[in-house]
């Protein structure tokens, strides 16, 4: 694929695809759901993209990933079971890379969130890989420090098998008191069942969310995902030492067998 044209690839493709009417729908929902789902009736990107990104996260999975067995003091000690691959070794990618920062893709996604999405995040966060493939394998209930993440489901394990996101939107996220529990009481869960080839767009800092636990050895789940800022974010501190995926001994971080 010549990554000189991905941008006009993408603008077209869009331009094709989404009227503002449309584009208007899926801001309604992004605003009242902190999630909007790209799938089989409503693709984001061009199908040879989409296969061109899988095969790229094959080549790093395969080349650079980690196992991570670890709770996180910061989201109340909720679960981290899976591989990954940092953001350092997938930056080298000039096919994500050039994704993530194409003015065509952030300007549209931008419409849905209404307002600018910004590239411009701390170096270990631009990019992550997550593969899931052990029984009880799941990303646990979390926030995420920066507004934005386009989730590309890669590889999606069946329904039956778990994998499915969870996200209460409309929350917040303290550290050092993160009231998961009172939360998911207090409020209605959406459960979003997703597909291999799906993409969603998330509102991360406001969304609590998870993945629920595979049920099965095998049955493989793997996402990219790709964060970018708000503006009320560029000068946010990064606090809570509990960068788990770049650093597994991160202070907030207790390892579990």
């Amino acid at each position: 694929m010549d990554v000189r044209k991905i941008d006009e690839t993408i603008g077209k493709f869009l331009a094709e695809n989404y009227t503002p009417e449309r584009v208007e729908q899926l801001a309604d929902r992004f605003f009242h759901k902190g999630v909007v789902k790209f799938d089989e009736s409503a693709r984001l990107v061009p199908a040879e993209i989409m296969t061109a990104v899988q095969a790229e996260a094959d080549r790093l999975i395969d080349a650079h990933k980690e196992r991570r067995d670890l709770l996180l003091r910061t989201t109340g000690n909720t679960p981290r079971k899976m591989s990954v691959v940092k953001s350092e070794d997938i930056e080298q990618s000039e096919l994500i890379r050039t994704i993530a920062t194409s003015e065509s893709f952030l300007g549209f996604l931008g419409r849905i969130a209404r307002e600018p999405i910004i590239p411009q995040v701390s170096t270990d966060e631009r990019y992550l890989i997550t593969h899931q493939e052990l029984t009880a394998d799941t990303h646990g209930w979390h926030w995420g420090d920066y507004s934005f993440a386009l989730i590309w489901a890669l590889r999606m394990p069946p329904i039956s098998c778990g994998g499915m996101l969870q996200a209460v939107p409309h929350t917040h996220w303290d550290k050092s008191n993160p009231r998961i529990n009172e939360t998911l009481c207090e409020r209605q869960i959406d459960t979003h069942g997703l597909v291999s080839g799906d993409l969603y767009l998330q509102r991360t800092d406001t969304t609590l969310h998870r993945t629920v636990p595979l049920t099965e050895d095998g049955a493989a789940r793997t996402i990219l995902n790709m964060t970018w800022a708000g503006e009320r974010d560029l000068d946010k501190p990064l606090i809570g030492n509990d960068r788990w995926w770049e650093n597994p001994e991160a202070k907030a971080a207790q390892a579990v067998k």
